[in-house]
Order: structure tokens, then C-alpha cells, then sequence
């Protein structure tokens, strides 16, 4: 039964009878499973309508009865994280434990924004001038909306609504219309924990609805995860209409293997970040980069044969490492890359385009694949593919590889295995991205810091969650007062200045 999937404006569902639809598909058996109902111009400004009538109460209960809420919220994630992740699993197709990693993930976000009578403390000084004091205060903005892709259904759209409520906003979530159901159960539950009616709220949706959210005069600022083409039109339509905007974009993440590094750990580090979640992370590596032909010859000695015995399966088979692609036109798009990089002469060591499960033979899977010899001429090296290719550039030098990563469009995230510490702070220090791991494949920042990459990989001022977070939701007003003393002194046409 194909199940007809609604928006949540207001503290209710809601599906408009005559809405247009998309489906959504299990990617494990191919078959599908719902239909997202796609918001038009009118639905989406019901949303805001509803948001801003909530925003006024919202803006002003207490951070500490807020933050009561949100605590409430992440006592029935915790409840029900396999509820979560397995609606998760079923429509993107990850496996159920990555489903559950997502969502801790997300829950620390979560708990991060609990703290919000802390987080949104100003600054005072007094005697600024004499008789005169200063104090600073963060207040919200009202109205924010949050666009989502696929890959993190749940994780994503945390690290973005519990900050904006935090700090006193109302949020609208545009969800990926590939696997909607997550953001449902994340509003029934919040509503469930306490929130006001219209104080979060979710559209499904296509461009019509990015655009509306986009242009409406009440929304004041978008958050956005996506690709660097989409993230870039998100960046300046926001700016053209004068929102505040943070737009995460694409990666072509980089770990580099030092001669020193402890090989085993190193291709444990490059299985997981590279095939985990089907390479469908923008945090994924996708370029290993080992200095010098024994390191190369090593690495590739020990790596082939874990690729080619990768266990790949539905999500909910537990013995699954790596679960299928979440569409057949993404799948197709990934085996295109494949056959680029065959075409473009990358030497193709372990091929995934015919990989079958049996019993799934209509599911979206490929197998692990692995190139060696890429060049950084090579479309598959400059162009983000988003699935599980991992391409080995051999480097002469150290110097070769942080150049080559320097150089590339991306600065998400980057990597380096070595013993070495004066190798590792070199790195840290000189490498242009914006989250840098010393032997940790995967550098994502704890709530309590803030995400976000360097060039394409990011438009706008403020990196997501933590500090930056509360400052990207927050506005900063600032209050100089002096009171009456009975003394006169005339009025001052010139420019203040506290004497």
C-alpha cells in the first residue's frame, strides 16, 4: 500500500487533496512505498502564516521553559531511536545501526540547545563612560526555515531546528522529498514534548517550495545543506531578498597516508568513511592520497580485498555493512562515474556496477568501488559522485598532496594518518578546509563546536550548530543607558564620546 505522506503546519497534518506528488521508494526492494505530497506557493505561505503567529509567544517564553521542552523532546528520542531509524532505513536505505549513529548524532544537538539560558547570556559593562553602561542581548530572529537533503534525514534537520527554537524562533523544515517521513515523527514528537502549535512546522516539497520559502517577506534567514550548485543559488537568491543565509555545499574530501602511519588503522579509517552510508555523506572520503609508491603499493595490498568483501544488504539485515543507493536515477549516476573513470583510463581495481543481491535484485545497490592512478585531471577526482567510489591518487610527496587539496574547489573536510607530529601540525595548520582530522577519518565536530567547510563547500558567514549556531539564529542589539543625575550639561552635536 502506497502511503500518502502530508505537511505539518500548525501542530496538524495536512495533504490538499489536489497537491502534486513524489514518490518515495524503498531503495533495498525498488518498490514504492509512498507519495510525498509537494507544497505549492499558497501551502508554504500557510506555514509561515502559521509561524508567525506563533513567533510573538514563542519570542517570548522564558530560554529556560524552551529549553524544559527540548529536554522533553530528547527523552523520546531516546525512547524511540529505533522507531526513528528504522523509517529512516526504509527510505533511504542505510543501515539500521548508521540509522541510529545519524540520529545520536542529532541528539547531541539536541542537547547542546538545552542550554539555552547559558548560550543566550549578553555582556555588560558599566562605567562604559561615566554614569553610562553597556549590555548586549541576543535576540531571535522569528521566522526560520531549514532545507534538508536525503542523506541525513534526521541528523541534518537537527542540527539546525533545535538551535533556532533555542534561541526563541519558529522554524519551517523542507524536508528531501525522497525520504520524508522522518521530519513527521520529529514534529509529532516535539509537539508531543510541549512546543506551541506553529512553532515548528514541515512542508514537502520541490523548487516551488524552496523558492516560496525563499522570497517570503517573513522568513529571515535559511539554513541549507545540499550540493554546491544548489547551495550557491540558495546563497544569493537569500541575499537578493535580504536573508540571513548559511548554505553547506559539496566536498571532495582528501586522507592522506603518511609513509609512518600505522597502515591496518588507516584502512580500517578509509572503509568506514568511505563506504559507509553508501559514500552518501558530504563528510564521506573519497580521495586517499598515500606519499610514495610503498606506501601506495601497501595501502592497496591491504584495501582491494577488504572493498571486494564489503557485506552489502537491505538495512535491516544486521550482518549489512553498507546498504543500497537511494534512488535507481542517483544509482545510475553513480555507475556513470564509474564508467567515466574507466573511459578517462583510472585503473579500475574493484568494480561495483554488477553487484546483485539475491532477493533484492530490484533494490538501487552497487558494490564498493576502488580506482587507482587517478589523476587530478580526471573528472571522477574534481567532481563530487556521492556514492561508494573511492579514488587513490598517488602522491611523490607530502607537499604533492597538500597542494592538490589546497587546489580543489572543495574544503570540507580533510585527513591525515601519520606518527608524525610535526607532519600533523603542519597540516592542521596550512591546509585550506574547513574541518581537519589527525588519524579521525571523519572530522565532524561535537555539538558544543560548529560545522561547516571552506570554499564551495560553504556560502555565507556562520559554520552550523554551536556557537555559531546560536549566533546565526540570534540578532545582537546593544544598549547604552545613563540616567538622570540632575546635572546638565547642554546638548552635544558632535559625535558621542564617553567622557
Amino acid at each position: 500500500m502506497v502511503e500518502r505522506i502530508p505537511h505539518y503546519i500548525g501542530g496538524r497534518r495536512l495533504a490538499p487533496a489536489k497537491s502534486r506528488t513524489a514518490s518515495v521508494f524503498n531503495p533495498a526492494t525498488g518498490r514504492q512505498t509512498g507519495e510525498a505530497v509537494l507544497a505549492s506557493t499558497a501551502d508554504v505561505r500557510e506555514a509561515v502564516v502559521a509561524a508567525s503567529g506563533a513567533a510573538p509567544g514563542w519570542a517570548a517564553t522564558t530560554p529556560l521553559r524552551r529549553a524544559r521542552i527540548l529536554n522533553r523532546f530528547l527523552r523520546i528520542l531516546e525512547d524511540r531511536i529505533d522507531e526513528l531509524a528504522t523509517v529512516i532505513s526504509a527510505e533511504h536505505g542505510k543501515v539500521f545501526s548508521d540509522a541510529k549513529g545519524e540520529i545520536q548524532r542529532g541528539m547531541e544537538v539536541v542537547e547542546f540547545a538545552t542550554a539555552a539560558p547559558q548560550l543566550l547570556k549578553g555582556e555588560v559593562t558599566e562605567n562604559v563612560g561615566t554614569r553610562v553602561d553597556s549590555h548586549s542581548l541576543r535576540q531571535p530572529l522569528g521566522v526560520v526555515a531549514g532545507i534538508t537533503p536525503f542523506n541525513f534525514p534526521a541528523m541534518v534537520p537537527m542540527w539546525m531546528f533545535p538551535v533556532a527554537l533555542a534561541c526563541g524562533n519558529t522554524f519551517i523544515l523542507k524536508p528531501s522529498e525522497r525520504d520524508p517521513s522522518a521530519s513527521l515523527l520529529i514534529a509529532d514528537w516535539l509537539t508531543e514534548a510541549g512546543l506551541p502549535e506553529g512553532v515548528f512546522n514541515v512542508v514537502h516539497g520541490d523548487k516551488e517550495a524552496v523558492d516560496a520559502l525563499l522570497t517570503d517577506p517573513d522568513v529571515q534567514a535559511i539554513s541549507f545543506v545540499g550540493s554546491t550548485p544548489i547551495a550557491r543559488y540558495i546563497y544569493e537568491t537569500a541575499a537578493r531578498t535580504g536573508k540571513r543565509c548559511q548554505a553547506l555545499g559539496g566536498a571532495k574530501n582528501h586522507m592522506i597516508i603518511m609513509p609512518d602511519a600505522d597502515m591496518d588503522q588507516a584502512v580500517d579509517a578509509l572503509m568506514g568513511a568511505a563506504y559507509g552510508s553508501a559514500g552518501e555523506r558530504c563528510m564521506a572520503i573519497s580521495v586517499a592520497v598515500p606519499i610514495g609508491e610503498a606506501t601506495a603499493e601497501a595501502l592497496m595490498a591491504k584495501l582491494a580485498p577488504r572493498v571486494r568483501d564489503l557485506k552489502i544488504g537491505p538495512g535491516t539485515d544486521p550482518e549489512a555493512e553498507m546498504g543500497p543507493l537511494v534512488t535507481r536515477q542517483h544509482l545510475e549516476k553513480v555507475q556513470g562515474y564509474v564508467d567515466l573513470g574507466v573511459a578517462e583510463g583510472a585503473k579500475l581495481v574493484v568494480d561495483g556496477r554488477d553487484f546483485r543481491r539475491q532477493g533484492y535484485e530490484d533494490g538501487f545497490f552497487i558494490g564498493g568501488t576502488l580506482f587507482d592512478h587517478v589523476t587530478t585531471e580526471m573528472r571522477i577526482y574534481r567532481e563530487e559522485i556521492f556514492g561508494p567510489v573511492l579514488s587513490v591518487v598517488r602522491a611523490p610527496d607530502y607537499k604533492f598532496a597538500a597542494s592538490i587539496i589546497n587546489a580543489h574547489e572543495f574544503g570540507n573536510g580533510t585527513a591525515i594518518f601519520t606518527r608524525d607530529g610535526d607532519a600533523a601540525r603542519e597540516f592542521a595548520h596550512d591546509i585550506r578546509v574547513g574541518m581537519v582530522g589527525i588519524n579521525v577519518p571523519i572530522p565532524v565536530p561535537m555539538a558544543f563546536h560548529s560545522f561547516g567547510g571552506w570554499k564551495a563547500s560553504l556560502f555565507g558567514d556562520h559554520h552550523m550548530h554551536g556557537p555559531e549556531g546560536v549566533r546565526f539564529y540570534t540578532r545582537l542589539k546593544t544598549i547604552t543607558s545613563r540616567w538622570p543625575t540632575g546635572i546638565r550639561a547642554g546638548a552635544d552635536f558632535v559625535m558621542p564620546t564617553m567622557r
